[in-house]
């Protein structure tokens, strides 16, 4: 009897390693098409890949992650791509990965659609989607303050407002250093996100 038991606990550990290393290979593969990506059709395609994983491995809130990331660079790549419909497809991406996991990476990416929806015309959607924005960023700082992106995406916000109203190159700058000397220190996990180092050291340097 105790040799079936340890029979079955090894077969049972065996199988869950086999489905781990399935998975960590699907992610790795959908990374290199997510950082290959040149078009927006490319974004589609990775994010369609990462929706796939997570469905199948329902406890997994990364890919997710990246299916969303892929559709926010969509946001950036197509200035001509409507924000709001971008906004809603992207938010129940969103939603699937909260259901997981509730973390820091993920207001980064609730920041870059308030964003991107914002954009659509600054003056009119500030109080609604500046804010939402915003309150994202707090978010972030509240569940991880030693993320670098939070302060990247903060920067990459102040550095686009004019100065009249709190932003500018000079206010910036700090916040951008913050976020570089944050990147060196940042332990980066297998498959984790790793993304905006040299967009900040870049953004930085255009401060100076």
């Amino acid at each position: 009897m105790k040799q079936s038991i340890l029979a079955f606990i090894l077969f049972v550990a065996i199988a869950a390693n086999a489905q781990s290393d399935k998975y960590a290979a699907a992610m790795q593969k959908n990374l290199v098409l997510l950082d290959s990506a040149k078009t927006t059709l490319d974004l589609e395609n990775a994010s369609n890949a990462f929706i796939r994983v997570g469905d199948a491995e329902k406890t997994q809130w990364l890919p997710y992650y990246y299916a969303a990331l892929a559709q926010t660079r969509i946001g950036w790549m197509d200035k001509k791509v409507d924000a709001d419909k971008l906004a809603e497809k992207t938010k129940a991406i969103v939603a699937k990965a909260e259901a997981i996991e509730n973390n820091a990476e993920l207001c980064t990416i609730d920041n870059m659609i308030a964003t991107q929806q914002m954009l659509v015309d600054p003056q009119t959607r500030w109080q609604t989607y500046g804010v939402q924005a915003s309150a994202a960023l707090k978010k972030a700082k509240e569940l991880d303050p030693n993320n670098p992106r939070i302060y990247y995406l903060e920067a990459m916000n102040v550095f686009g407002t004019p100065e009249q109203f709190g932003g500018g190159k000079a206010k910036a700058k700090p916040i951008f250093q913050k976020a570089v000397d944050l990147y060196k220190t940042f332990e980066v996990k297998p498959l984790y996100p790793d993304w905006g180092k040299k967009e900040a050291e870049d953004m930085l340097a255009k401060c100076e």
